[in-house]
């Protein structure tokens, strides 16, 4: 039996009959988005074959079944990085199982580091493009013509522009910008990240890439949003750390949560 069988086998005794809308990815410092899915059911990762087991502080590691503003969803609260286990495929399973229980639509969070000094700690940045040059694709050793996956329009537009009119609606700040993704565990270097803004980053953070690319490939529609809790290495005489990191996501996350249930409701 394969994995993502065994999980909906599981999920099936946990939440019979459940069918999400939507689908959601929490990054760090992003579980209290957990908060606002009622009718919960909240199923360990541990209990999930080929769900990751989270080492990353600020990574619940479990999958919450329920309401946000009626629409139903299908919430990780934690994802699998390229640096934990040296693959950038670890997310196929989980999101292939969160496509075969319904979820046509894909909203992914991170926590990342800003390379525009407006777009200050506390803001969200509406991701609107990516750039992927330093670590691994993952489809690499995929087979089939469905791994030639198209990415001249990586994030779809219409969710964006509904994140965008909500927030707006909200009087909340969403930047849009282009994020890079760097494998991480490291911070860049100053120099790293002068090089970036030549290449037209306007975030920058160690996951989120992978996934949209394993997503685009199972037919979902992509958005994403970072929650910026830092300026990027060489702008701000501030340490860059994982406790700075999850400190400063609360704010960027309080303002999120009011955004999807915004948005959540406008939708159902």
């Amino acid at each position: 039996m394969s994995n993502v069988k065994a999980a909906l086998d599981i999920i099936a005794t946990k939440a019979p009959g459940f069918k999400a809308e939507v689908a959601l990815v929490l990054g760090s410092g992003l579980g209290g988005v957990i908060d606002a899915v009622s009718d919960a059911i909240r199923i360990s990762y541990a209990e999930l074959p080929g769900f990751p087991k989270p080492t990353v502080v600020g990574h619940g590691g479990q999958l919450v079944l329920g309401r946000i503003g009626g629409v139903s969803v299908a919430v990780m609260q934690g994802r699998a990085h390229y640096y934990e286990h040296g693959r950038s495929d670890l997310m196929n399973e989980p999101l292939e199982t969160l496509r075969e229980l319904g979820a046509d639509r894909l909203i992914l969070t991170n926590a990342a580091g800003s390379l525009i000094p407006e777009a200050s700690p506390g803001n969200l940045m509406l991701i609107t493009d990516h750039i992927s040059l330093f670590g691994p694709n993952p489809l690499i050793g995929y087979h089939g013509n469905d791994r030639f996956v198209g990415m001249d329009v990586p994030y779809d537009p219409e969710i964006g522009s509904g994140l965008k009119n909500t927030a707006a609606e909200l009087g909340i700040d969403l930047f849009e910008g282009t994020y890079c993704w760097c494998t991480g565990p490291s911070f860049e270097t100053p120099a790293e990240i002068r090089a970036l803004k030549v290449l037209g980053a306007d975030a920058v953070g160690m996951s989120t890439v992978p996934e949209n690319i394993l997503a685009r490939r199972l037919g979902f529609r992509v958005a994403a949003v970072s929650n910026i809790t830092n300026l990027a290495a060489g702008m701000s005489p501030t340490a860059l750390s994982h406790e700075q990191t999850l400190e400063m996501a609360k704010e960027g996350s309080a303002n999120l949560i009011k955004i999807l249930l915004r948005y959540f409701s406008s939708d159902a």
